[in-house]
């Protein structure tokens, strides 16, 4: 069992990136400076604002900016950025980045004000900002999906199983995940709810299921009826008609403690769940409703790019120039 366990944790050769490869590209401020540079502006030319022609930049020494060749306007690479305003060192910045890219489980920010000598405030907002990084809007593409709902934090009154109607300790949260194929690893969806009512969990699926997909789910009332769901389409006189979206329904009955039948189970999403109560109980221990989301969009990151074969902390830091504003 071990064995077969170390094997599916072994990561790729494209996907390595060790501590010593980090600091040799990474050893000081200025190569992290020059690496988010060539990152927004490739060789360094810019399109100067008071020349309006493209330009080569150069480095003015001892400061976080860059000068016109022809005018000398300065420009900043951090502008806009996760970085602008921040008296963080960026190698700090770098490495909680590579920390975070680097376990399957997260990292805490104690963790970080232990390794590099910050105060918790600050590595607390390190990864805060790091994390609105790592949100994303995504359309699941897979033909066959699997839903299913969690509940976060405190304890269910009243017995164990799902909380009663009216339990605020619990914060449902709703997952749903491609089903992998030999040609591409599964993506996931991850929000917290208000409730898991048949109106939500209808809504997400419009959202982000493509129609005439197979979706599994448990045996949860809520989830009774996704075969027959519709949505208005306007006619080409503009008349708004209902049309079918087609999904077809697969439910397996946990209750009845059956949990496989044939292709029918959650246990793709039951997967994430399990990622998610590791990392959020072992690593971070507590996270409120109002941040909760926040990590989930962590998570999800992680999980939707495990098969590219690229280091996940450049995945991450490629970020940092398409967010930029």
């Amino acid at each position: 069992m071990g064995d077969v366990q170390g094997r599916n944790n072994t990561l790729a050769k494209a996907q390595k990136y060790t501590v010593t490869q980090f600091n040799a590209e990474f050893p000081n401020d200025d190569a992290c400076l020059a690496y988010i540079m060539e990152q927004r502006f490739p060789g360094c030319l810019v399109t100067c604002e008071k020349c309006k022609e493209e330009h080569k930049h150069y480095r003015i020494a001892g400061r976080k900016v860059y000068s016109c060749d022809h005018c000398g306007t300065h420009i900043s690479p951090l502008a806009g950025t996760i970085f602008e305003k921040s008296c963080t060192p960026l190698k700090l910045w770098f490495h909680a980045m590579f920390q975070m890219g680097s376990t399957k489980c997260g990292i805490s920010a104690k963790q970080i004000q232990r390794e590099t000598g910050v105060t918790y405030k600050t590595a607390w907002r390190m990864f805060k900002q790091i994390r609105t990084l790592m949100s994303e809007e995504i359309a699941l593409e897979g033909s066959s999906v699997e839903m299913d709902e969690m509940y976060h934090g405190g304890k269910r009154k009243h017995g164990t199983g799902r909380p009663a109607v009216g339990d605020k300790t619990k914060i449902p949260v709703v997952g749903i995940v491609e089903r992998p194929t030999p040609e591409k690893k599964g993506r996931v969806v991850a929000r917290v709810t208000p409730d898991v009512k048949i109106g939500t969990m209808r809504g997400l699926l419009r959202e982000y299921v493509l129609p005439k997909s197979t979706v599994y789910t448990d045996e949860m009332k809520s989830y009774i009826g996704l075969e027959t769901m519709q949505k208005q389409v306007a006619d080409r006189d503009g008349k708004k008609q209902w049309k079918p979206l087609g999904y077809r329904h697969r439910r397996i009955n946990h209750s009845a403690k059956v949990y496989v039948m044939g292709d029918i189970h959650t246990n793709t999403v039951e997967g994430f769940w399990s990622l998610i109560k590791r990392g959020i109980g072992g690593t971070h221990h507590a996270v409120s409703q109002k941040y909760l989301q926040e990590y989930l969009n962590e998570y999800a990151f992680r999980y939707n790019r495990r098969g590219v074969e690229r280091p996940m902390f450049t995945q991450i830091l490629e970020q940092v120039s398409e967010r930029a504003v």
